[in-house]
């Protein structure tokens, strides 16, 4: 039983020197035989004055009360806020912290009641002017961690088969072009892995102090970057293999 769409969802960003980098699926589900697209990647912008971003996974009738709200405004510290009055990325990290509590306070009992789990967590980053890039994750208890130079990315959702790859290569310094191909890496890793996580995918770039998107790109099954992506990295680890040393444990 299901209330609202649910999905299995991968989402990841990338803190950089150079910015940050989004990226999400669009699959959502309320059984094998529903299946529908649903953008989990929703954006303020002020060109010149700020850029936010906030990726989504779990119940999406729970995540889009959250962006409703986030709209209307939420009431932090005696003053109601949005995302386009906070006045740093800190503040906003706790607006949407406090966003989910109150749709929690809201719809978390009738879900209990129904048998159904509070899920949503919620990737936040972008730039205010005055202060640097910033990503947070935000649980379902409303609370944060921040991604930071040691811990360059943070993802939500189906997250499993896209990691290894981030562990192994991203870092605080690598370039925005590079962290583009990571991510497309990592969500071929997920596609091919579990079904359920399914194209289009979402990708947003903003580059570190130009407080505007950089770029925005839907990617279908047919888009040429992608695919080349796909077959390139799939012969590359092909040819890894077959270069790496045999065991010499007498298996002839």
């Amino acid at each position: 039983m299901h209330s609202g769409v649910l999905g299995m969802t991968y989402c990841v960003g990338l803190y950089l020197q150079e910015g940050l980098v989004f990226l999400s699926d669009t699959r959502t589900n309320a059984g094998v035989d529903n299946i529908s697209v649903f953008s989990k990647m929703q954006t303020e912008e002020v060109p010149g004055e700020r850029v936010l971003v906030m990726l989504s996974a779990g119940n999406l009738a729970i995540t889009q009360a959250v962006w409703n709200l986030l709209q209307e405004g939420v009431c932090l510290g005696g003053e109601k806020l949005t995302l386009r009055t906070v006045p740093s990325m800190f503040r906003a990290a706790q607006l949407v912290g406090q966003a989910v509590r109150e749709v929690y306070q809201q719809d978390g009992p009738t879900l209990s009641q129904q048998g159904i789990g509070f899920d949503c967590s919620l990737l936040l980053g972008g730039q205010i002017a005055g202060e640097p890039p910033r990503l947070f994750l935000v649980y379902a208890a409303g609370n944060f961690i921040e991604a930071t130079t040691d811990t360059p990315f943070l993802q939500i959702g189906e997250h499993k088969y896209g990691k290894p790859i981030l562990d192994r290569v991203v870092s605080f310094g690598t370039p925005l072009v590079d962290g583009v191909k990571l991510v497309l890496i990592s969500m071929d890793s997920t596609l091919r892995s579990n079904l359920t996580v399914g194209l289009p995918i979402d990708l947003l770039v903003c580059r570190a102090d130009t407080l505007e998107v950089t770029v925005r790109r839907r990617i279908t099954e047919d888009d040429p970057y992608f695919r080349s992506i796909h077959d390139g990295w799939s012969n590359a680890l092909r040819e890894a293999y077959l270069e790496l040393p045999r065991p010499e444990w007498g298996l002839g």
